[in-house]
């Protein structure tokens, strides 16, 4: 288990184990790869991430990392890997967030992304992230290298 602080100072424990925090999170965060390039989006508010959301009523997590992934950026997921699991006590209470990561068949342009801007394709992530205002503040703790670093292990 790896446990240090994200953007706000908020302690994050991350885990590569099957479901370590919950078999039940109620949130969802995928690192997508289409035709060898980074799939993210970028969110009206927060800058450029990969897509993510919470879990609906019904739903269980990884129906809504298939279902954000195609909300956010019009992506249609051929293959979803769970990567792992991290837990954030916030000031304003905590959440659990499954990580994935998918492969992506297609990409179709849709008439809105909900709260994004929709699909932004990247060769490569840049080196200096947390530095860059036009990225979010999910991608600049060590849940990002963490996980690109076993993606890359394993998948790629």
């Amino acid at each position: 288990m790896e446990t240090f602080y994200d953007y706000y100072r908020n302690l994050v424990k991350l885990s590569f184990d099957d479901y370590p925090f919950s078999e039940d999170p109620k949130h969802v965060w995928v690192i997508c790869r289409y035709k060898n390039q980074w799939l993210l989006t970028k969110h009206k508010d927060r800058g450029i991430e990969f897509p993510g959301g919470k879990v609906e009523p019904g739903e269980i997590a990884d129906q809504a990392a298939v279902r954000e992934v195609y909300e956010e950026t019009g992506a249609k997921v051929d293959e979803l890997k769970y990567i792992g699991q991290y837990y954030v006590a916030g000031k304003g209470g905590s959440i659990i967030k499954n990580v994935y990561y998918a492969t992506i068949s297609s990409l179709i342009q849709q008439e809105h992304y909900f709260e994004t801007d929709g699909p932004v394709l990247l060769n490569e992530l840049p080196k200096r992230i947390r530095s860059n205002p036009r990225y979010s503040f999910m991608m600049k703790d060590q849940v990002l290298p963490k996980c690109m670093e076993r993606i890359l292990n394993k998948y790629l």
